[in-house]
């Protein structure tokens, strides 16, 4: 999708720009520090938040640049100012380690309430942390484990991770191990590699439910094409036929289409994982989109459509906010 960016962002929309900006610097396969720079510069020249907070990012980490930690935190309060979010936990974590300014306990706890405050999972979770850890507070593990609550209810994967911890240890709540093992579950689903490699070790040592049920199947799925111990792309496949025509189930439609795609346990048939991103992306599975994104792109399994693949990538927009 990264030639996309670049179509939009030549044509000065803005939010291709910051997506590109994005994937410069946090890319696996494009990184390009100079550009990100340099766009991030024009953005927070023209106050676009985003841009002044990822230019501040810049400075705090010498990205194309010396490092300035003064700028940075200039830049995260000028994005914060005009509401970011991003930049307003940012600030919170420079008051934290003292980047460009003293350290401040107390603007850490009110910067992350403030980003709690508009209903941000990562602002919720710091501020957690703030009232476990007793950070610009009293320690008050009741209310952090109320808090990592309720960002793993907005699916943040450190609250959810914060959360096992707080159930296994007995933080603010009972231990309470079927509820560790549910929250695993759940980041499983979310696509978290840690929690799918913790169930698949549940499983090989029958510490979880069943395997008939659809998590297990998936979970176990995946440990057998991604995993470095349990490989056996025989039984992927399999499982991931039964997931995709059996339940419908959209992960497991993306798992054998990746399976088809790239000759895990049958042979490589670019048509049929095609269709089943189709599926997959129909039942508003994310990561299905994006690559049915790289086969309009690429000509995979289908005739090239610039045109298809950025349609399918604004409306992925709309389920990775």
């Amino acid at each position: 999708a990264i030639e996309l960016y670049q179509e939009a962002a030549e044509l000065e929309n803005i939010v291709a720009q910051f997506n590109l900006v994005n994937e410069y610097i946090f890319g696996k396969s494009f990184q390009n520090y100079n550009l990100a720079f340099e766009l991030s510069k024009k953005l927070a020249y023209d106050d676009y938040a985003y841009g002044c907070n990822n230019l501040g990012y810049c400075y705090e980490n010498g990205i194309e640049t010396e490092v300035n930690e003064q700028r940075a935190i200039e830049l995260y309060q000028k994005a914060a100012d005009l509401g970011n979010i991003g930049g307003i936990n940012n600030l919170g974590w420079c008051y934290y380690d003292g980047i460009g300014t003293d350290i401040n306990t107390q603007k850490v706890f009110e910067s992350f309430q403030k980003a709690a405050d508009l209903g941000n999972t990562c602002g919720i979770n710091n501020l957690a942390w703030c009232y476990r850890e007793g950070i610009g507070t009293n320690v008050n593990e009741q209310k952090a484990f109320e808090l990592y609550q309720k960002a793993a209810d907005l699916e943040n994967i450190t609250a959810i991770f914060n959360l096992i911890e707080c159930y296994y240890e007995g933080i603010g709540t009972n231990i309470d191990k079927q509820k560790v093992f549910e929250l695993y579950q759940k980041a499983a689903n979310l696509g978290n590699n840690t929690a799918q490699y913790s169930l698949a070790w549940m499983y090989e040592n029958g510490k979880a439910a069943e395997l008939e049920k659809i998590v297990a199947q998936f979970n176990l799925a995946n440990e057998y094409i991604f995993g470095k111990i349990f490989h056996n792309h025989n039984l992927a496949f399999e499982l991931s036929k039964k997931l995709a025509d059996d339940d419908y189930y959209a992960y497991g439609c993306n798992n054998l289409d990746y399976c088809y795609e790239n000759g895990i346990g049958t042979d490589s048939d670019n048509q049929k994982a095609f269709e089943l991103y189709q599926k997959a992306a129909d039942l508003e599975n994310t990561t299905a989109m994006l690559n049915l994104i790289e086969c309009y792109y690429d000509g995979i399994g289908t005739n090239i459509n610039k045109q298809k693949g950025f349609e399918l990538y604004q409306k992925s927009s709309k389920f990775r906010k």
